[in-house]
């Protein structure tokens, strides 16, 4: 039976930049879904550890492009990539358990890796995107493009986020060997199938998640350009109570998303992620966002909307 998604109905008033002139500055060089459920991702064995994990506190990174173009942008003026900067500690600050984010400007170059070192994040659904990543590359491999009812799936499977469609595909790529191998190719290299079925425990960082958007986002992929834009437009698709998430940082609406949230079975906390594309101020940015250890579903989002628009603010200079 399909169970309804939380949904996103209210607006989020962004953080506010209260924080002092002089704060941390930073060195620009430069499941969710229609019939997904909690019920249904909750029940999954969760043997983790209970205990939220603490965020290391660092600054901001943030690396020039790999060219030797020059952004046609001017640099911005120190004060604002300090409060741009301080406005990302505050954001993460937020956070009652582990939240990263990893953010690359595909226009100038510029990218940023910010929190949870060494914390490996449980993908929920985000995980999806990839397992439609791998059955494309599978089906590239083989000369073939996705049967009828392999596109009926993946359709479900990112749209409306169904988990039934998601494991049917998850089968189809050979299960976790099968995303592991993919994933080995991407250069996704902190990233560890779920076991046993368990798609949505698969382990992952933000940094991570950022090469996997690489894959389907730009030209330096295994993906073909025809694989890339299937892709996209899915996700340009997902229903209306999904479009929470790093879209919160587009300062036009253009954005795709995939989001991921679950409520862990040690301690009834949650994981929210969220990953995508987002036009900002004549920047296409490429954002992920993942978290655990928020008291509440409506937490995570705010967290995960919060730290994506200041996160964008310091790649793009406020």
């Amino acid at each position: 039976m399909a169970i309804r998604s939380v949904s996103r109905a209210r607006v989020l008033v962004p953080v506010g930049l209260l924080v002092a002139a002089g704060a941390v500055a930073a060195a620009l060089q430069g499941q969710s879904g229609g019939t997904e459920g909690r019920p249904q991702m909750s029940a999954v064995a969760d043997t983790t550890s209970s205990a939220p994990p603490v965020v290391a506190m660092v600054t901001p990174t943030v690396t020039p492009a790999p060219t030797a173009a020059a952004p046609t942008a001017a640099a911005p003026p120190a004060a604002s990539a300090g409060a741009a900067a301080a406005a990302l500690h505050s954001a993460v600050d937020r956070a009652e358990g582990a939240v990263s984010v990893a953010v690359t400007d595909l226009g100038t170059g510029q990218s940023l890796s910010y929190g949870g070192p060494g914390h490996g994040f449980a993908t929920a659904s985000i995980v999806k995107l990839d397992i439609l990543a791998a059955l494309l590359l599978r089906t590239q491999d083989l000369g073939r493009t996705p049967t009828a009812a392999q596109r009926d799936l993946a359709t479900t499977m990112i749209e409306n986020s169904d988990n039934d469609s998601a494991t049917g595909l998850w089968d189809e790529i050979g299960a976790d060997p099968g995303l592991d191998a993919a994933n080995a190719r991407f250069g996704l290299t902190a990233t560890e199938a779920g076991q046993d079925g368990y798609w949505g425990l698969t382990s992952t960082t933000a940094d991570d998640q950022l090469r996997l958007l690489r894959q389907v986002f730009t030209d330096d992929s295994l993906l073909s350009p025809a694989s890339r834009a299937y892709i996209r437009e899915l996700l340009d698709q997902v229903e209306d109570d999904q479009r929470w998430g790093v879209g919160a940082a587009a300062s036009d609406g253009g954005f795709e998303v995939k989001n991921g949230w679950l409520p862990r079975d040690t301690d009834g906390l949650w994981v929210i992620n969220s990953i995508g594309r987002v036009e900002r101020d004549g920047h296409e940015l490429l954002i992920a966002v993942v978290s655990d250890g928020n008291p509440t579903d409506t937490d995570g989002m705010d967290l995960v909307e919060s730290v994506a628009r200041a996160a964008a603010e310091v790649v793009t200079g406020g």
